[in-house]
């Protein structure tokens, strides 16, 4: 069964199969590197492929597989279960506070911009 990382990718590529490596890092909020390694273990499971992109060899674009298109039916039943659990109790306004708090949290290591 995939990591969370390794769902995250599967997520992403089934939105936008063939996006390229740095598109992943960016969408999943990893640095390049470890975008690397997460492609490189995906590729043993035969979960994704990676290719040089036609248009910039220096670039590589990942597709994703049948045997990852296969796991995601059961990775979105297992996420909708997990965001079920975790907003149970909470009001439509609270999980929208809680969304802008770690939206904040996520952005804290961010430049910020100069103030004029």
């Amino acid at each position: 069964m995939p990591t969370p990382a390794q769902s995250g990718v599967l997520f992403v590529l089934a939105r936008h199969d063939g996006c390229t490596m740095g598109d992943l890092a960016q969408a999943l909020d990893l640095a390049p590197s470890a975008i690397s390694g997460l492609v490189q273990r995906m590729e043993a499971q035969t979960w994704v492929m990676r290719q040089p992109c036609a248009q910039d060899g220096r670039t590589q674009r990942v597709w994703l597989q049948a045997a990852g298109r296969h796991l995601l039916p059961t990775l979105t039943s297992a996420t909708r279960r997990i965001q079920t659990r975790l907003s149970e109790g909470f009001t439509a306004q609270e999980l929208k506070t809680v969304a802008r708090w770690l939206t904040h949290v996520q952005q804290l290591d961010q430049p910020s911009t100069p103030e004029r």
